[in-house]
């Protein structure tokens, strides 16, 4: 039996096709009003497991329960979603397709909150096609939430946008939160998913490999920073160092419990440190250390 705080839950999930087994057992439940975040490299099965919650695709075996309940009408009707990549109606603007998708619903959201909760009031005379990324995006958050959902689905929501369209994004999102949406988010980002996510859940293989919140899941695996040094820098590789050593492109990282005995090393080896950098792990640092994967591949 689910538990009272549990809107959304999972149970024994399994895709297959006939070549490949993309979702295998996969277990987890969303708690109520929070974000709940699936994370995995290319191929990892979050897609496909995303849309079986979505009730798009049916799974092979398993169940998933709206409040309890297998997802139904009732579903259908309380969630909303945002694709990676949706189509809009040439020639409308952004009011006359907010307008369009409210009347697809007998019940729904006041579409002035709407408006100002994605940030679409000065937008509202524009045509969809003369939107930037980050504007498109807002409209299609709003599209999401006219019937007032009790769940929203995120997929992969700021892929392509800038840096600034894509901070703006995630202020919108913690105002959704913050009006008891519950939010389901698919992302990239890592820094996206540590700053929006409650819990988050990584896939690999078809199988959830670790699951917590973000801050719960690094305590967890990892009790050293991260020395970040430009390879430029260092007058000759490092070979037999007391610590492990990362090449990462153009910099080196060294993981260290005892930041004062490396620092100490590398003054003895006269390394120069102006440029060197010290960073706390971060989710990125847990993605490789789980998949041995880059999330972005």
């Amino acid at each position: 039996m689910s538990k009272p705080d549990e809107v959304l839950e999972v149970r024994d999930l399994v895709k297959r096709y006939p070549a490949v087994l993309a979702v295998d057992g996969v277990n987890f439940s969303v708690r109520r009003g929070s974000c709940f975040g699936l994370l995995g490299p290319n191929g990892a099965g979050k897609t496909t497991t995303v849309e079986m919650m979505e009730g798009i695709m049916p799974p092979t075996s398993g169940e998933i329960l709206y409040e309890g309940h297998a997802i139904g009408p009732r579903f259908r009707d309380e969630v909303g979603i945002q694709f990676q990549s949706t189509a809009l109606q040439d020639h409308l603007t952004v009011l006359e397709t907010l307008q369009l998708f409210r009347r697809l619903y007998k019940h729904g959201a006041d579409l002035e909150q709407v408006i100002q909760m994605c940030s679409l009031e000065k937008l509202l005379k524009r045509d969809n096609r003369k939107l930037s990324g980050g504007q498109r995006q807002r409209l299609l958050l709003g599209v999401a939430l006219v019937n007032d959902p009790k769940i929203l689905f995120l997929d992969e929501p700021t892929t392509g946008l800038d840096p600034q369209a894509r901070r703006n994004f995630w202020e919108l999102v913690e105002r959704i939160k913050e009006n008891d949406k519950t939010v389901i988010l698919t992302t990239h980002y890592m820094e996206e998913a540590y700053r929006l996510c409650d819990e988050i859940a990584i896939m690999d293989q078809g199988k959830i490999i670790a699951q917590g919140s973000p801050q719960a899941l690094l305590k967890e695996h990892f009790d050293d920073v991260i020395l970040e040094l430009p390879k430029s820098d260092l007058p000759s590789p490092l070979v037999d160092f007391a610590f492990p050593v990362l090449e990462r492109g153009d910099y080196i990282e060294i993981s260290t419990p005892d930041v004062n005995l490396a620092l100490a090393m590398l003054v003895e080896r006269n390394i120069n440190l102006n440029r060197m950098q010290v960073r706390p792990r971060n989710l990125e640092d847990l993605f490789l250390e789980l998949t041995g994967e880059d999330l972005r591949t």
